[in-house]
């Protein structure tokens, strides 16, 4: 199992919190505001789908269950890559089983560009790194993208679409994403839990579904978080090809690093600090 977009950007902030993920998911506290973002966000990624008009969705199920088929997805997405379709929402693809479904995907005379969807008015830097991800697995899937932006919530709804171009800041971290995304694959398979003190990932750029399991706090106050917070996310959450904390693609291919890649840093490295090497 590779590393997917979420998994990056969650080991990026700390890697203790991308090992708990997948050896001590129980002590996960999603807080009923962050539940509430992510479900409006949801609503929001739907309904961007339509701002070219008609479009393909990829998204595919393990049968009898409401969990992305990645294998099944990358395949689709393969497909209507070939027929040249338009307009292709959740696009999926697997290098080295490390994974990525992007949001839109919109055909040009020079490829494809690539729409990264978020429910808020600005473009942060996490923004940035989420699409850098998606750009890198692409690139390495030899799909030629064009131009990156970020589809941002417009003024009002008579514009509730802004896409902010980010093309040069996402291809930059190409080389960054490279040097961290083979690190974070090995650490997260080892047994032993990452040492790593509580700090300021704890909460930057996002506060830690571990927050209380790394302050120390007493077995039967998490207990308590997690039966107020409920540690797992709704419904539609869980129909969105970006739930990747599951199983689902076994460990049978080998994940061999690949060359070093050959683009330079073009200062491509993040600079704010949350976001620094750990």
């Amino acid at each position: 199992m590779g590393i997917t977009k979420t998994d990056f950007m969650r080991g990026m902030q700390c890697r203790k919190m991308l090992w708990l993920d997948r050896h001590k998911p129980q002590y996960r506290v999603i807080p009923p505001e962050t539940r509430a973002r992510l479900d409006a966000g949801n609503v929001f990624g739907d309904r961007a789908m339509s701002m070219f008009g008609p479009y393909e969705e990829m998204t595919v199920y393990l049968p009898g269950t409401r969990i992305p088929d990645k294998k099944k997805m990358a395949e689709k997405t393969a497909l209507h890559l070939q027929l040249g379709t338009p307009v292709i929402c959740e696009a999926a693809f697997l290098y080295y089983n490390n994974y990525c479904a992007a949001d839109i995907l919109k055909k040009t005379d020079a490829g494809y560009d690539l729409y990264e969807v978020k429910n808020t008015g600005t473009v942060k830097d996490q923004f940035i790194r989420d699409a850098a991800f998606q750009y890198y697995i692409m690139d390495r899937c030899k799909v030629r993208i064009h131009r990156i932006y970020i589809v941002l919530h417009g003024p009002d709804e008579n514009n509730p679409f802004v896409p902010e171009d980010i093309t040069e800041q996402a291809k930059a971290l190409a080389p960054w994403i490279n040097d961290h995304i083979w690190d974070l694959n090995r650490m997260w398979k080892q047994q032993e839990e990452p040492e790593q003190e509580p700090g300021e990932q704890c909460t930057c750029p996002y506060e830690c579904w571990y927050y209380a399991y790394c302050h120390n706090a007493r077995p039967e106050q998490i207990r308590m978080d997690i039966l107020k917070g409920e540690t797992t996310m709704s419904e539609r959450k869980a129909d969105k090809a970006e739930k990747e904390w599951s199983d689902e693609i076994p460990d049978d291919e080998e994940e061999i690093r690949p060359e070093p890649y050959e683009e330079t840093y073009q200062d491509g490295t993040p600079k704010n600090e949350c976001w620094k090497d750990r």
